[in-house]
This record gives C-alpha cells, sequence and structure tokens, in this order.
C-alpha cells in the first residue's frame, strides 16, 4: 500500500512571457503515469472528495484560486495550501482525501491514472479505514 510519504510537489513546466503563462503537463514526464482520465471541479459551494481510491494515482492542480486538501492514511494525516497553477500534488492511491476551503471561483484539475470506477473507490472513512485493515 502507498503511503502518505509518496504525496510530493510537482513543478509543472511553466513558459512565462509578455502574453502571460502557458503551463503544460506531460505524461511519463510530469507524472510517472500515463492519464486515462482528467476532469476538474469549478463552481464550487461545498467539500470535495471524502474518499479514497484502490487502484487510481492521481495529480491534483489548482487551475484558478486555491483550496485546502487534507490526505489521511488513517493513522497521520498531511494538509496542504493549493494555489499555484504552476504545482500540481502527486497522490499514490489508497490515501484518503478531503478539499475544503474553497475559494470563490476556484478551479481543480485532476489527471487520473485509471478510468472511473466507482466501485473501485471507498466512499466512506469507516469504508476506508475497513479496506487498509485487511
Amino acid at each position: 500500500m502507498s503511503g502518505l510519504k509518496e504525496i510530493k510537489w510537482i513543478d509543472l513546466p511553466s513558459n512565462i512571457d509578455e502574453r502571460g503563462v502557458l503551463t503544460s503537463v506531460e505524461c511519463g514526464i510530469d507524472t510517472s503515469f500515463d492519464v486515462k482520465r482528467i476532469f476538474y471541479m469549478h463552481h464550487i459551494n461545498a467539500d470535495r472528495g471524502g474518499h479514497a481510491h484502490k487502484d487510481t494515482d492521481q495529480v491534483i492542480v489548482p487551475i484558478s484560486g486555491g483550496f485546502k486538501v487534507d490526505f489521511l492514511d488513517g493513522k497521520d494525516k498531511l494538509s496542504f495550501e493549493m494555489n499555484d497553477a504552476k504545482r500540481g500534488l502527486y497522490v499514490p492511491r489508497m490515501i484518503f482525501i478531503k478539499l475544503y476551503d474553497f475559494t470563490p471561483g476556484a478551479v481543480c484539475l485532476v489527471l487520473a491514472s485509471t478510468h472511473y470506477d466507482i466501485n473501485k473507490s471507498m466512499r466512506t472513512w469507516e469504508e476506508y479505514l475497513q479496506a487498509i485493515k485487511k
């Protein structure tokens, strides 16, 4: 099982000039996995996450605005404030994630290593704790 120690910042390549900033992500270079799914959250008016994935690695990027994220492994917790679109956080599978305190207009992008399958996630803290005991 992956642990909190594997969560790490990824500095995304960004080109800055008088027109603004262009930030890119390349699979196998900026991510350690092939991206199978991309999704983003916007117009957010409640906390997000509150689950863990059995076999999905992710990179979370704050595209606009900011938010906080907690990562839990059943024993320990790591917390981060995310507000730089040039940086993402790599999150391995089997980590419980909570996203909260979204600023108005915040957009959160997630790159995932698998296609979505609700049956491969633990949707509650209790379900997660049962899964990591096995």
